[in-house]
């Protein structure tokens, strides 16, 4: 269960008693994929609202523990008070499923075959699909002025991206990108390619039926809106 903190203008966890975990975000993809994750977890959690187009990820009290002053961040407070601060969206993912998805329901054991794919995944959305869209969203949505170029350079490597999975799909067979369960392998893309969705994805069957299952699971509707 989500509990909202409407104002906090410091670092410090005041009025919570351990043991608590308080996640700083935004509903933008990255935000995204860690209060999906953490709703499929059915962990109870604390939220605090980021707004990052008035600048609250860069003020003095956020970068004490964020210090490139991006969204999300997360902070793990245990029963005897040890505080644990973990930044950028797929290492809080990998830490969240390391101490809370014990039965392995969204992610593979360490040192398996599996685990490294599961890797390979993450990281392919980190270094290629989130960068390569987030761009698109720039130049199309925020940038100052039109830069055609750019818009079409972002969208085409995009829509190669859609092809990279939509062959790993067909490859696996599962319906999955790694294994054969839901896994933070899925969960990192997923935000990416639902988030102000190109028609291209339709050209892809297998990668637009996946975006649609993944879609319709509850927990993954309750994260898609958190924080509202």
């Amino acid at each position: 269960m989500v509990h909202y903190i409407i104002d906090e203008s410091d670092p410090k966890e005041s009025g919570l008693e351990a043991p608590y975990i308080k996640l700083y975000s935004q509903a933008t993809p990255n935000g995204q994929k860690v209060s999906i994750l953490l709703e499929l977890l059915g962990l109870d959690y604390h939220v605090r609202k980021i707004d990052i187009m008035k600048g609250e990820c860069k003020e003095d009290w956020y970068l004490q523990f964020n210090p490139n002053g991006r969204i999300p961040s997360l902070t793990d407070v245990s029963a005897n008070g040890k505080v644990t601060h973990v930044n950028e969206s797929a290492a809080i993912m990998m830490y969240l499923c390391d101490k809370y998805d014990k039965d392995r329901k969204y992610s593979y054991e360490y040192g398996t075959d599996l685990y490294y794919e599961q890797l390979e995944w993450v990281f392919f959305q980190m270094a290629g699909l989130g960068p390569m869209k987030g761009q698109y969203h720039h130049f199309v949505y925020y940038a100052p002025e039109k830069v055609p170029y750019a818009i079409e350079r972002y969208k085409n490597e995009t829509i190669r991206l859609f092809s990279v999975l939509e062959e790993r799909l067909a490859r696996n067979k599962t319906g999955y990108l790694v294994g054969d369960h839901l896994s933070i392998a899925d969960l990192c893309s997923w935000p990416w390619i639902n988030s102000r969705r190109l028609e291209e994805v339709e050209n892809f069957p297998r990668l637009s039926q996946w975006l649609r299952n993944i879609g319709e699971i509850e927990a993954v509707q309750r994260g898609s809106k958190i924080p509202e």
